[in-house]
Order: structure tokens, then C-alpha cells, then sequence
């Protein structure tokens, strides 16, 4: 299937510190695309992967789980790691996750973590109805555009595939369980209003954690989808910031950004 106009992945080549975005659940790169570009116009390589199954349509992701989704960014950070000479990881929501498997799993070879509402569990009871419930339920409403800006949409499924959710589940306990393997710097940006992931799972990501150099900050002004919404400039500024902290210099301007 044609990707969704939009939704296309995102690579820059900039200097030597490299920035790998992780998108979220149903979601695409267009939530993060200006969160990328910013750090590509200030001379950062970046790469902005389009998820499998993603992108497209529901029933294209209804055929992947989350060895598919981890596999696609761990081959983007091993690419990264083989050009520049710092790689950081960075994501929202179920984005956040993958990047903090992917720092457990890597060590040294991440110098950073930042984080954008990271998921951490399923709430409720619905998620424990998901073992049987997919085999007769395709899919539940879309969790897509939880963003309080006027105008401002993101390119999201407006169904979740439920085999999809299942997957999605299982991924959650794994990670989980490896955050204590998480040492690198992190910086955790949550909403005070999130309607998809509760303030409950940033928590419990800065519990785990083994980092010493941890910053949270909370965005006031945006509810989940916080990369498209009224704290969207924040977020890159910090992550900048944040950047330039741990790394040795974040380099001139490489080639033109394009995706």
C-alpha cells in the first residue's frame, strides 16, 4: 500500500551528533517531522523512521507486532551509530518506549534519551480482555489527534487494530522489565493533560530507570500528542539543550533536509 501523504519517513545528514525520533502507536512521522527538522536545521543528523504497518492503512498494521517496530529502529540506530560519533534516541508515546528499549539494549552506544509522554501499561480492564477478545474484535476506536490546539491534527490510524494492541501489551511488560538497564541521561517532557497516556507511566519509567542525570519537565499547555501542540517548541529547545549537554558539539549544517 501507498504511503499516507504525510506520513513519509524523515533523514537529514548533518554533523557528527545524530538524533534517531521514534513515533508512536497508530502514528506516523508526521507527528514528529517538526521536532526533526528543527534539530536538522541546527546541524544534527536525523532519522525519522516510518514504523511498519504504519502509515498506510489499519489492516497493514493489524499484520505486525512489536518485534517488527523494534527491529525498524534498531537497524536505524545501528545505521546511525556507523556515521556519527554520539546518537541519541528520542520519541512520543509508544515512540518513548521503543527508545528506552533501545538505550537498555545498546548502553554506550546511546549517549542520551529523551521522551515524550512515554507509554508504560495499558490501563483498565479492557487490556486484559485482548488475549481472546482480537480473535472475535478486529479493532476499537482510534486514540489518534489528543492534541488541545486549535487546527493542529495528527496523521493517525482512526482504528486500533486489537492483534496490534496485544502485541503492544507484551511489548510493555518487556520493557518494563529492562528499564533498570537504562543509565544514560534522560530527559522525561509529560503533558499535565494527557487523555491517551496517564501522568502514571512517566512515573513509573523514572522509577525504574537506573539514569543519575534525569530532568522531567511538564508541559502545561498540551495533552498528549505534545510535539504538535502548544508546547511544541519547548519540547525541541529542551531536547536541544539537552543535547548539546552531552555531546561534544553538535556540528555545522550537513546537506539539505529531505523526506
Amino acid at each position: 500500500m501507498p504511503v499516507l501523504p504525510g506520513a513519509e519517513p524523515f533523514r537529514h545528514e548533518g554533523g557528527e551528533a545524530g538524533v534517531l525520533l521514534c513515533h508512536g502507536f497508530t502514528g506516523s512521522p508526521q507527528s514528529l517531522r517538526p521536532w526533526a527538522q528543527h534539530l536538522a536545521e541546527h546541524g544534527l543528523t536525523v532519522s525519522l523512521p516510518l514504523l511498519p504497518g504504519h502509515g498506510t492503512r489499519w489492516q497493514d498494521m493489524a499484520l505486525t507486532g512489536w518485534q517488527d517496530w523494534y527491529a525498524e529502529v534498531d537497524r536505524e540506530l545501528r545505521a546511525l551509530s556507523e556515521r556519527c560519533s554520539s546518537v541519541f534516541v528520542a520519541g512520543l508515546s509508544m515512540g518513548g518506549t521503543l527508545a528506552l528499549r533501545l538505550a537498555a539494549k545498546h548502553g554506550d552506544a546511546v549517549s542520551g534519551v529523551v521522551v515524550v509522554n512515554p507509554a508504560n501499561r495499558m490501563h483498565g480492564l479492557a487490556p486484559y480482555a485482548l488475549p481472546v477478545a482480537r480473535h472475535f474484535v478486529r479493532t476499537a476506536p482510534g486514540i489518534a489527534s489528543d492534541i488541545a490546539k486549535e487546527g493542529s491534527v495528527e496523521l493517525g490510524y482512526d482504528k486500533v487494530p486489537l492483534h496490534a494492541a496485544h502485541s503492544l501489551r507484551t511489548f510493555f511488560r518487556q520493557v518494563d522489565g529492562e528499564l533498570p538497564q537504562v543509565t544514560q541521561p534522560l530527559l522525561v517532557l509529560r503533558s499535565a493533560q494527557d487523555h491517551v497516556v496517564p501522568a502514571a507511566d512517566s512515573a513509573r519509567v523514572l522509577s525504574r530507570v537506573s539514569s543519575t542525570d534525569v530532568t522531567e519537565i511538564v508541559l502545561e499547555q498540551s495533552y498528549h500528542v505534545a510535539t504538535l501542540d502548544h508546547d511544541a517548541e519547548r519540547i525541541f529547545d529542551e531536547s536541544l539543550a539537552f543535547i548539546g549537554r552531552h555531546t561534544t558539539g553538535i556540528g555545522s549544517e550537513g546537506t539539505a533536509a529531505r523526506g
